[in-house]
């Protein structure tokens, strides 16, 4: 029991670790978008970093790791020191051997929200680029992607690539 427990966990953590924002980058190669061209598109790089406020795990079917477990996260967004947003993410296992995850997560800030989302192998590699998918607010246009690293067990870096 207590090896099952050991590798949920490990398995869990690493989804944690690339889940917060999510594997497979975008680029961002100029294209138009909702009929802006290409050379009037802003591209802007941004970093955030988020502190795990709450962490949850959803066990569905078999016990341990199985297909539709769920990792669940929460985080506060700081840029320059000072509390700006927030970030959650889930992932969800799609596959237990070899692992993988679907991950999905919104960052809100100020000036609105951006989603991103992920398919997720484990081991996870030191750093995760994460496709942002679409928005809100000033980020209704929002393209690009989020590299993300663990600064620890709860900290996690976040250098936003970001097209609008």
């Amino acid at each position: 029991m207590n090896l099952i427990k050991a590798s949920r966990t490990r398995y869990l953590g690493a989804a944690v670790t690339a889940a917060v924002a999510l594997a497979g980058g975008a680029s961002l190669t100029p294209s138009a978008s909702a009929g802006v061209p290409a050379s009037k598109q802003q591209v802007e790089t941004f970093e955030l970093v988020g502190k795990q406020t709450s962490a949850g795990e959803v066990d569905l079917g078999k016990p341990g790791i199985s297909v539709g477990d769920e990792r669940i996260v929460h985080e506060d967004l700081y840029r320059d020191g000072k509390k700006v947003g927030d970030h959650s993410a889930v992932c969800t296992f799609t596959q237990v051997s070899p692992a993988a995850l679907q991950c999905l997560g919104t960052f809100a800030l100020p000036e609105g929200q951006f989603a991103a989302q992920s398919l997720l192998h484990l081991p996870a590699p030191s750093s995760v680029d994460v496709a942002i998918t679409g928005g809100s607010g000033d980020f209704r246009t929002a393209r690009g992607f989020i590299r993300t690293v663990p600064a620890g067990e709860t900290e996690r870096h976040f250098t936003v690539h970001l097209q609008r």
